[in-house]
């Protein structure tokens, strides 16, 4: 087909130049848009139809005494693949990103959940008042002042709790761990 006959009905806005277009360099664009794609290869069809309407659109730019037709063809079909390889290698690059940060998290959370489980486990050992003292002074960093003076008790009194409870709890621990519970 002559590049000039397909030049002229596309720059007077005919139907029959874009379908000339597709019959004479549809295998060729798509071919070089595959090439340049790679991995992303469900975006081909997508691409190939901006080519051909980037050529519909921007006929006028088109300089026979630099280019010849079929080459200038390519070039806008080698630059869209490009583009579109940067725009959506970025987007699964951003989505990636996104699903190992939900990883983490997820990871994260399920971390918390075994730790406060043990923490639960190991405080049910306690009485109801000594394990909400661990959980205030320990967990929730609260002064032992604070704690005393809600409770309207003496700071050397939390104390003594404190050191009562973790020795229980020490020795639960080493009990665990030689096989006696």
């Amino acid at each position: 087909m002559d590049d000039d006959l397909i030049i002229t009905y596309i720059t007077r806005r005919k139907e029959k130049g874009l379908e000339l277009l597709i019959d004479s360099y549809a295998g060729l664009v798509t071919s070089i848009i595959k090439k340049h794609l790679g991995s992303l290869q469900n975006y081909v069809e997508e691409c190939v139809n901006d080519v051909l309407l980037a050529v519909w659109n921007n006929i006028s730019r088109f300089d026979k005494s630099k280019n010849s037709f079929k080459n200038w063809v390519a070039a806008i079909a080698k630059y869209k693949a490009i583009d579109y390889k940067r725009k959506y290698a970025s987007g699964m690059m951003e989505q990636s990103l996104v699903e190992i940060e939900e990883s983490v998290q997820l990871n994260k959370n399920t971390i918390q959940n075994e730790i406060k489980a043990e923490v639960d486990e190991l405080l049910h050992h306690l009485n109801e008042d000594d394990r909400e003292l661990f959980e205030k002074y320990y967990l929730e960093g609260v002064q032992l002042e604070d704690i005393a003076k809600r409770k309207k008790v003496s700071i050397s009194n939390l104390y003594n709790r404190l050191s009562r409870g973790r020795r229980k709890l020490k020795n639960f621990s080493n009990n665990r761990t030689e096989g006696g519970v």
